[in-house]
């Protein structure tokens, strides 16, 4: 009976396999000749299984697998566009990446100029307002001029956020900036993790460009935030008023400063229960959200620079492999249920 049990659960995960797609990829740099040109990357499904490359690794993070330039798989499937946090990249997500390619997602990210790892322009990054849309340039590629426009499902579009990109998918949703809101919670409670990068991002004065309307993209149909921070600058009014269905994560360890009652919180107190589901993970920390770490990660990270070993850090419960996979049956869950 051991036997035949243990043949059963092979054969379950050879046609797992099987029905997982391969991950095809591409990198673009899109609008070269304008003032914003923006670098992207895409996964999407493949029908072409080898040869298989890694990409996003390095001596800290663990990589993923795909296939670069592999043939897209036929068919219609729905699309996922990635915002990544303050000074992160587009590898920062790329365990939901696999994940969501397999389960037939075509899945875009970009690096925000000016808030990226590698771009710290500070003109770009006090445009608070393009970091949104950005990600409306980003779908109007994919939707127009891409090779994949062919196998988009236009219907079926979410935005996903880390940190800063969460609160940049809250503005896509139909969120509005508040700054005398902002100042005023700022006062009462003063978070160097967030208010103190109020004049970084062009939140303290108004700046030249900057919209007098929201920023809503109707294209998209929901958001995931991943703990997400500056909630407080978004007008109560407006999160009143949100219709996107959107799904709030949050991290329940805080690594000081950065309490997800005053973040995530913000949001599910003031968005409306039926346009909004609120989850919050006990055993997670603010960057369990972002890509495993090797091993001698925490060593590394603290001799380079002391202090950033935290990004390696989560909770004492489980491990951060186990809470993407807890944060992911989460989150197909509310794609495929919205």
């Amino acid at each position: 009976m051991r036997g035949f049990a243990s043949f059963i659960l092979l054969v379950a995960c050879w046609a797992s396999n099987v029905l997982a797609q391969s991950v095809g990829f591409d990198q673009v740099l899109l609008y070269a000749d304008s003032d914003r040109p923006l670098k992207a990357s895409v996964w999407y499904p493949s029908q072409t299984q080898i040869p298989q490359e890694r990409i996003a690794e390095n001596a800290v993070f663990v990589g993923t697998d795909v296939v670069r330039l592999g043939t897209p798989s036929q068919g219609e499937f729905p699309v996922v566009i990635l915002s990544h946090g303050y000074g992160g990249n587009w590898r920062n997500e790329n365990w939901l990446v696999t994940r969501l390619v397999q389960d037939g997602y075509i899945v875009a990210a970009l690096d925000h100029p000016g808030t990226t790892t590698f771009d710290h322009n500070p003109l770009a990054a006090s445009q608070w307002w393009r970091r949104a849309t950005d990600v409306s340039r980003l779908l109007d590629w994919l939707l127009e001029q891409s090779y994949l426009v062919k196998h988009i499902d236009d219907a079926n579009i979410t935005a996903i956020g880390h940190s800063l990109g969460g609160w940049t998918v809250m503005l896509l949703a139909g969120a509005e900036f508040d700054r005398n809101q902002l100042k005023q919670e700022c006062e009462i409670y003063n978070n160097p993790r967030t208010c103190g990068l109020m004049t970084e991002l062009g939140m303290d004065q108004p700046q030249i460009g900057e919209p007098v309307n929201g920023l809503k993209d109707a294209r998209i149909k929901r958001v995931v935030t991943l703990d997400l921070g500056l909630a407080r600058s978004f007008s109560r009014q407006s999160l009143q008023a949100l219709t996107t269905p959107t799904l709030i994560l949050a991290a329940g360890v805080d690594i000081g400063d950065l309490p997800q009652e005053k973040e995530s919180g913000f949001l599910a107190q003031f968005i409306p229960k039926q346009n909004r589901d609120y989850i919050v993970y006990p055993d997670a920390a603010h960057f369990s959200f972002m890509q495993l770490c090797k091993p001698n990660a925490i060593a590394m990270l603290e001799e380079e620079v002391p202090g950033d070993g935290i990004i390696c850090r989560d909770g004492d419960w489980r491990s951060r492999e186990k809470l993407h996979q807890a944060m992911y049956l989460d989150i197909i869950h509310f794609l495929q249920a919205s």
